[in-house]
């Protein structure tokens, strides 16, 4: 006989483990965040916003996020940009990569490109071991997570901080830029 599931608890366990890594990254953040913004804002380009799998649809929402707030940006799928769709980036932009692992292989050829051309890279990962980490201008790292998923796999409380970390970077720029609810509302 199978084990009465109490989903109750379940979902306040994950959003419990997901508040506190939640408070762990406010906590955990730096003048990395402060130069993201610098960079975003200063950027003569657009931001582009690229991640594989989970971390590619938190990275479309970023790149809605920000247009809708005032800073013009696209979502560059990693896998399209291998076969073409680098070219839809331009030397003036500045890219935003996200990846948990920081070693996503779909990321390489973006990463590259924008060594080749000097495009600021800022890299959202939860390893500063990882490849992007140590290949980005900066580097927005996540603090130490347990991830949701009773086996420990599937990107939830990192997918959460990253979709959190978005949208400061969003606010924090519409802020900077003086964005106004006029501005918004055109």
């Amino acid at each position: 006989m199978e084990k009465e599931c109490d989903v109750l608890a379940v979902g306040k366990s994950v959003l419990q483990t997901e508040a506190s890594a939640l408070i762990d990254l406010k906590n955990a953040l730096d003048e990395s965040f402060t130069r993201a913004v610098e960079a975003l804002a200063n950027a003569k380009g657009r931001v582009i916003v690229t991640g594989m799998g989970k971390s590619g649809h938190i990275a479309h929402k970023i790149a809605a996020s920000m247009s809708s707030l005032g800073t013009t940006a696209y979502f560059v799928h990693p896998g399209e940009a291998s076969h073409g769709d680098l070219g839809m980036i331009e030397p003036d932009d500045i890219v935003i990569a996200l990846s948990n692992s920081g070693d996503s292989p779909e990321l390489s050829d973006i990463i590259a490109f924008c060594h080749r051309f000097n495009i600021t890279l800022i890299g959202m990962t939860g390893r500063r071991e990882g490849t992007l980490a140590k290949r980005s201008h900066i580097v927005l790292c996540l603090p130490p997570l347990e991830e949701a998923c009773p086996f420990g796999l599937a990107p939830t409380t990192s997918t959460t901080l990253m979709l959190a970390l978005g949208d400061a970077l969003a606010i924090a720029l519409l802020e900077k830029r003086h964005f106004s609810k006029e501005q918004y509302k055109m």
